[in-house]
């Protein structure tokens, strides 16, 4: 078999500094080892429906219509997938899928239903549920199979949602490659309790972290705080076990793993819930990728969550369609191709768009905040945040109004607006702020 195995270890609103030597000793050992970090990795759409439609089309999620939650990804979409499945790979998808559900039609509301097999985006062995958080909690639930069946778990739900991934690993045919998603819900917020939920060995072990520069006065619950990495310690537990299950298999010098996550998390801090902003809490996301050419080190020049699925093609030796947005990560890592910025596009809290350099965070909104749900797009943006982060990484200062910007806020709103050209955006203007934020 020439062709490497893939595996996808996705986690969902985990911030970029969660991965420490205490948090997660695991990855944090392993890429000091071998593999690529990317330090400068940021998301495409701060929200969890629109950011994995992106990752499994490479497409941004205006132009598949998710551009929020509760919006079913078109069955007709050219996914990840389904190429890989056209090239020879054995496909598989496990944990939160979040792409099955519409907003208004009822029958095909699958929060708590299995999703049926045309809305799988051409995945094969399936042990997983609509939205997670609906059928699970941080102990026991249930997700369904290929075939529809309940299958229910007790006890830690990474645990048993990693579980699933193994037994996928153990019945994979020696003679076929394969793409496995191992998609978790932590350390996402449990919504029917409305915090962090993990288990006392996790929680534990992360014990007394201290909060990081943006949280600091901020009123944050450190019992929040502390089962948030909990979260992400379990996490790291899990994906130790499947590398080792890699490992004992014998193909984990075959297969190509990638670790990142869907956005980050500012704990209510910048509106009213966890994420859905530009701020670096909500956009910065761990990115790494083992194995595959990819050579030990860490590549500094920010790169995008929208890369992910142009880089699993590659790494697949298959072409990436002309209709993805992202650029392959080990293109970039390996100096061949680069970009100067990423490109967001922010919904539901508001409807904005943003720019993320190496340095500046430039974003925009449309005037109305009841935009971000009902349309994708305005024909008219106003200024909303200007952050430099070299002198202010904490994002306390926001310089939109500031007059010695003037010329770097021209420049940003200049590529703001091609980025979104290049994005099959319709035109719009930006216009200065009618009211300015408080941060």
């Amino acid at each position: 078999m020439d062709r490497p195995n893939i595996v996808v270890f996705f986690s969902d609103q985990q911030r970029r500094d969660t991965v420490t030597p205490r948090v997660t000793p695991h990855l944090y050992a392993m890429a000091e080892e071998r593999g690529v970090r990317f330090d400068d990795a940021v998301t495409c759409q701060p929200v969890c429906g629109p950011a994995r439609a992106c990752v499994q089309t490479g497409q941004y999620a205006t132009r598949t219509g998710c551009f929020t939650n509760a919006r079913a990804l078109p069955e007709d979409a050219d996914t990840i997938a389904k190429i890989l499945r056209r090239c020879g790979y054995r496909t598989a998808y496990v944990g939160k899928w979040h792409l099955a559900s519409g907003m208004t039609d009822e029958e095909g509301r699958y929060e708590t239903k299995a999703v049926p097999e045309a809305r799988r985006g051409g995945y094969e062995y399936w042990r997983a549920s609509d939205v997670l958080e609906f059928t699970s909690d941080g102990s026991g639930g249930y997700v369904f199979d290929e075939a529809g069946r309940k299958l229910t778990f007790e006890g830690c739900r990474a645990d048993r949602i990693t579980d699933f991934a193994l037994e996928f690993i153990r019945g994979a045919d020696a003679d076929k490659p394969f793409f496995l998603f191992l998609s978790h819900i932590e350390p996402h917020h449990q919504n029917s309790s409305g915090r962090f939920e993990c288990m006392p060995e996790d929680r534990a072990a992360v014990e007394g972290e201290p909060l990081p520069e943006d949280l600091l006065g901020s009123g944050v619950d450190r019992d929040q705080w502390e089962d948030y990495l909990g979260c992400c310690h379990a996490l790291d537990r899990n994906f130790k076990r499947v590398v080792d299950e890699l490992a004992q298999r014998g193909v984990l010098e075959n297969t190509v793993v990638f670790y990142t996550s869907d956005h980050g998390c500012h704990f209510k801090t910048r509106n009213a819930e966890y994420k859905r902003s530009c701020h670096e809490a909500s956009i910065a996301i761990p990115m790494y990728v083992f194995g595959g050419g990819y050579a030990k080190g860490a590549f500094g020049g920010v790169v995008s969550l929208l890369d992910l699925p142009a880089s699993v093609l590659r790494a697949a030796g298959a072409d990436v369609p002309d209709t993805f947005d992202g650029l392959d990560l080990l293109a970039q890592a390996q100096g061949d191709v680069s970009r100067e910025a990423v490109y967001i596009q922010i919904s539901e809290d508001k409807l904005g768009r943003a720019v993320r350099t190496d340095r500046w965070t430039y974003a925009v909104r449309a005037p109305r905040r009841s935009d971000g749900w009902s349309k994708p797009f305005s024909k008219v943006y106003v200024d909303d945040y200007l952050y430099d982060l070299r002198a202010d990484p904490a994002e306390t200062r926001n310089l939109i109004h500031s007059k010695e910007h003037r010329e770097v806020k021209a420049r940003l709103r200049k590529m703001l607006i091609d980025l979104a050209r290049r994005a099959g955006e319709p035109p719009f203007v930006v216009r200065g702020r009618l009211i300015a934020p408080k941060r």
